[in-house]
């Protein structure tokens, strides 16, 4: 449901979201990566890539609202909207999670929480308003006060590199209770969505393979086809003139 790219937009994708009606803001929140929100006029389907990230979604549509938790995506899907259909998005940061509902339960599904009152959702017990595009950070900030969302460090300092005193068992354990995916997957969707900015930008095919670390051009295809949903070439031409 999120952008991945959301910082380096090209004009093929922001014609997309302009379709679309959709905008995507970042947060001050060390737990939130980005935040955004959509308003589809007409019938729409939209490719969504793979993403380590897990992210809250309430829809709106024909006066009814809803508030579901959503897993990483390990593969690219096609993403419907509806004519008249309201989103709003929170994408999490990796290494954010809710204890009482493990991410590795939701990879590639999600969750609807059930309704309190048409304003609001049950979440552990509680009563919670919806939350709305501008005080999406505000609602992440009382979850985190009521130790409903966490977020485990060790995730970004395996991720950069650092050495850790845990045993790589224990770290492993870690990180996958915090971020639902092994810390070898993660780094294939990192790759694949590197891959695609590079063809996006206009680097030749073969020159990605190299700089992304691919064996050979087929692997990066089929890398790309699963993670990304489109070939090397179809990513190319994204930003081509029409």
């Amino acid at each position: 449901m999120s952008i991945s790219w959301a910082e380096k937009l090209d004009p093929t994708e922001e014609k997309r979201l302009a379709i679309l009606g959709h905008e995507v803001r970042l947060s001050d929140s060390p737990y939130v990566e980005v935040i955004g929100r959509i308003r589809a006029e007409s019938v729409y389907s939209a490719l969504c890539p793979a993403d380590g990230h897990w992210n809250m979604l309430l829809v709106k549509l024909n006066n009814k609202t809803s508030f579901s938790v959503w897993g990483p995506m390990t593969k690219a899907r096609i993403m419907p909207y509806m004519p008249g259909a309201r989103f709003l998005y929170i994408t999490f940061k990796l290494g954010t999670f809710m204890p009482h509902l493990p991410v590795r339960n939701l990879l590639d599904v999600g969750t609807t929480l059930p309704e309190a009152t048409n304003k609001s959702f049950w979440l552990n017990g509680t009563a919670w308003q919806f939350p709305d595009y501008e005080n999406a950070d505000t609602f992440v900030d009382r979850l985190v006060r009521a130790g409903l969302l966490v977020r485990d460090g060790i995730v970004d300092a395996v991720l950069q590199g650092h050495p850790q005193e845990l045993s790589p068992r224990s770290t492993q354990r870690r990180f996958l209770q915090a971020t639902g995916l092994t810390q070898r997957y993660i780094h294939h969707v990192e790759r694949a969505r590197h891959a695609a900015v590079l063809l996006q930008q206009g680097a030749p095919v073969l020159d990605t393979v190299y700089e992304a670390g691919y064996f050979d051009q087929p692997h990066m295809t089929r890398s790309l086809k699963h993670l990304m949903g489109q070939t090397p070439a179809q990513i190319s031409r994204m930003n081509q003139p029409e």
